[in-house]
């Protein structure tokens, strides 16, 4: 699975990479600090799972959300927030599944992998 990661903190990138690299079905193609350049990467990657924080611009997704999947239409978007209480919003908002930042890494790999197969994926 391709995964493009976007979150305005290196320090969770980098945990996250380091998470992924463990696993033999996921690779970082892209990451991204900033909504505003998202959608040129997402193009650029063409990513089958974006993991971005809400907290990127939580006002703005609801319009961004709908532009990526216009832009990849078999993007997966996996929300992903320290915020638990964002989860209605992001799925109300596009996202096909929300994690927690507190959340223990093998949901987070559970998540992913489900939200990896749209055939199965579920809104979590």
């Amino acid at each position: 699975m391709r995964i493009l990661l976007a979150d305005d903190q290196p320090e969770i990138r980098t945990g996250l990479r380091l998470l992924f690299e463990q696993e033999p079905d996921m690779r970082i193609v892209g990451e991204i600090g900033d909504l505003q350049g998202l959608p040129t990467e997402v193009a650029r990657v063409q990513p089958d799972l974006l993991l971005i924080d809400w907290e990127l611009s939580p006002l703005k997704m609801g319009d961004t959300l709908p532009i990526l999947k216009r832009i990849h239409p078999g993007l997966r978007i996996v929300a992903l927030s320290g915020r638990p209480e964002g989860r209605k919003t992001a799925l109300a908002s596009g996202a096909d599944a929300f994690v927690s930042k507190g959340d223990p890494p093998e949901r987070v790999l559970a998540v992913l992998r489900r939200e990896g197969r749209p055939e199965t994926g579920g809104g979590s």
